[in-house]
């Protein structure tokens, strides 16, 4: 075994570089554009499912400036491997949705004061298993309790008491995102002017929650995970594999067949002149690549906590149902679906949608015709762009 990668009967290894053992954000390391947060430091956060966190930290990033009144804020929620650096570019690259947030652009941050924060559970700044625990100077590691999404919005809740804002302008996400968004609407409807949620649904369903847990399941089985507790290891010895394979997996649901076809078809890397069991066709390169990518920048039990607080979102727990959840949202509500997105089915958002209609709320609803799968929230900012510029206009305006 070496400190490159074991052996795995010929396959290729996943780079060429020695692999970090977390792709986590630690204290030390450059800041860029994060700003910190700490609450619960006088008493511990209590978490729904039992737990509790004490000193929580959440790293966000901001854009534009906060008005008098605190009411032209808009709170952007990330998806399951983002992070709070949405927009801009710099140290940490160009923002995951640049084409979508800045200077005239559809959230205009000549307009609006816009906040991303990583997510509770995450790992590139907010409080997460790769975290110092107050208690023990040690990443939590396997004592990280399990989080939810109403979690991460009363965490968010505390950093918008921080800034000064009163009510949100909007909230808006796709993915996960979008859970938190219709979470906001749900939970705390007076301190919302408005919601968006792209490509995403009131509850996880049966088939989300087994995708999930494949992937959780593959970096669980990697014997560098060690239970959860891998942070001392030397570089080259973390979980890499089980986060890389667990991240090829989620890749082939968030497109679609026409695009890995178009894109890949049967081209090969490795020549077909005899046969091995690894020799490779570029759409498998094109995975590792993208599995590597992720280890890089993540952490593997950053993926299991906050892949599980999907899975666990349902507005209609203990709420009487989705019914009578949806009832509690006051504010108009943008729901966007993708005609192909294969993880989030169309008719998820169209149930939102209609729920929302027959609880007596507000909702327009725009489909956005993409060949990219799940991942055109984030790829066709053409498309999503002009329609959430348009909402937020109308909103404004209060033609909604």
């Amino acid at each position: 075994m070496t400190a490159r990668e074991p052996s795995l009967t010929g396959k290729p290894p996943l780079s060429v570089d020695v692999l970090p053992v977390t792709g986590a954000w630690r204290p030390g390391d450059p800041v860029g554009r994060r700003q910190f947060h700490t609450f619960a430091v006088d008493r511990p956060f209590a978490l729904e499912g039992g737990g509790l966190l004490h000193e929580v930290t959440v790293a966000y990033e901001t854009w534009g400036e906060l008005n008098a009144d605190g009411s032209n804020a808009i709170l952007i929620c990330h998806a399951l491997t983002m992070d709070a650096h949405a927009a801009g570019r710099g140290r940490e690259g160009q923002g995951w949705w640049d084409e979508v947030i800045g200077s005239g652009r559809a959230i205009d941050t000549d307009r609006y004061f816009v906040v991303c924060a990583n997510v509770l559970g995450g790992c590139q700044g907010t409080t997460g298993p790769a975290s110092l625990d107050p208690a023990t100077g040690r990443p939590y590691g396997s004592t990280f309790p399990i989080v939810s999404i109403r979690d991460i919005v009363r965490t968010q809740a505390a950093l918008a008491d921080h800034l000064g804002v009163p009510q949100w302008f909007s909230v808006v996400g796709g993915s996960m995102g979008g859970m938190q968004a219709i979470e906001w609407a749900v939970m705390y409807p007076e301190r919302v002017r408005s919601a968006v949620v792209l490509a995403s649904t009131a509850a996880a369903t049966a088939q989300q929650i087994a995708h999930s847990a494949a992937q959780r399941m593959a970096i669980t089985l990697d014997p560098n995970w060690r239970g959860g507790d891998y942070y001392d290891a030397a570089p080259g010895e973390g979980p890499h594999r089980g986060l890389a394979l667990a991240r090829e997996m989620a890749q082939i649901t968030y497109r679609t067949e026409r695009v890995f076809q178009e894109r890949f078809a049967r081209e090969t890397r490795d020549p077909l002149d005899t046969f091995s069991l690894w020799q490779r066709f570029e759409v498998e390169s094109y995975l590792d690549y993208q599995g590597a990518k992720l280890v890089r920048r993540f952490d593997a039990n950053t993926y299991l906590v906050v892949s599980k607080a999907m899975d666990l979102h349902d507005i209609g727990r203990n709420r009487g149902g989705t019914t009578r959840a949806l009832a509690r949202v006051q504010v108009p509500v943008l729901v966007m679906s993708i005609t192909s997105d294969r993880l989030y089915h169309p008719e998820q958002q169209e149930e939102l949608r209609d729920g929302l209609l027959a609880a007596g709320g507000t909702c327009r609803f725009v489909v956005i015709d993409s060949a990219d799968g799940h991942d055109a929230f984030l790829l066709a900012a053409d498309h999503v762009g002009p329609a959430i510029d348009t909402f937020l206009d109308d909103v404004e305006k209060h033609n909604v």
